[in-house]
């Protein structure tokens, strides 16, 4: 396993607002992806101990909002490899959790 300790985290953030009730929780998820997606084509990952903090406020015609994730840069091509950073642990993007002989024998059972 991979190790990243020390290396300064960023924030990212984006603010905008959304003007149906109805479309909170949709638009909430869309721009998690894009900002998990910007962190990723910049060369972070998400520093996946902090949570993305999703803040809103109503004004009386729509709702102010304000999505923050946080970073850690590994590198345009690391940041394609893995899922994040828990502590100082990188997290590979798909689990190791099948041996070479395992994989091997479920391709030969598929076919």
């Amino acid at each position: 396993m991979e190790f990243a300790g020390h290396k300064k985290i960023k924030e990212f953030t984006i603010d905008g607002q959304i003007y149906d009730e109805a479309d909170v929780m949709r638009l909430k998820e869309k721009y998690n992806s894009i900002m998990d997606h910007y962190l990723r084509s910049q060369g972070y990952v998400p520093h996946l101990d902090l949570d993305i903090v999703f803040t809103i406020d109503y004004n009386g015609n729509w709702f102010d909002f304000k999505i923050t994730m946080y970073g850690i840069y590994l590198g345009k091509a690391k940041a394609k490899c893995y899922m994040g950073i828990t502590g100082s642990k990188l997290i590979p993007m798909t689990p190791m959790t099948q041996s070479k002989s395992e994989k091997s024998s479920h391709r030969v059972e598929s076919q």
